[in-house]
């Protein structure tokens, strides 16, 4: 299944009464007093890992992710699965770990930050301005402004 499953790992559950249970992880038996609950399976506390970070997910905090048969911890499940949302220019979706501009409400990928008239790339320190929701450089918002292109009154 590919739709995001997130829970939430009953940290330490005492070792039931009666047989001992299968390690999900490992497939051996949980000796320990201590075991882990999660996906519906038990767990040695070792072997209930980040499939990308192999940090122990009985540890960081009580949620772990699944998703294309992974078990991930929150940051990992973000990093490979979660967006920033949509670029405000280009509309494609932005992953969560990658760099991006912003602009009052808007996201943008690095690559699309740029005037959306002459397609300037702004340097730091450079002035833009946000106009009816386009990016624009100076120039070319002081020429729309001057030839009234725009209303008269800056967003």
């Amino acid at each position: 299944s590919d739709f995001l499953d997130r829970e939430s790992v009953p940290m330490l559950s005492v070792q039931p009464k009666g047989k001992q249970k299968g390690c999900a992880g490992c497939n051996r038996k949980i000796k320990d007093r201590y075991l882990l609950k999660a996906l519906d399976q038990y767990w040695h506390e070792d072997c209930l890992k980040c499939a990308c970070c192999d940090c122990r997910l009985g540890e960081v905090g009580s949620t772990l992710y699944t998703k294309a048969n992974l078990i991930l911890c929150r940051r990992d499940y973000l990093r490979l699965f979660g967006t920033t949302g949509n670029c405000a220019a280009c509309s494609k979706l932005i992953p969560a770990f990658e760099m991006v501009m912003r602009a009052r409400d808007n996201v943008y990928h690095l690559d699309c930050f740029a005037c959306q008239l002459c397609n300037q790339r702004f340097c730091v320190g450079d002035k833009f301005f946000l106009k009816n929701n386009m990016i624009l450089c100076q120039m070319d918002y002081e020429e729309g402004q001057l030839n009234g292109t725009f209303d008269s009154h800056v967003q």
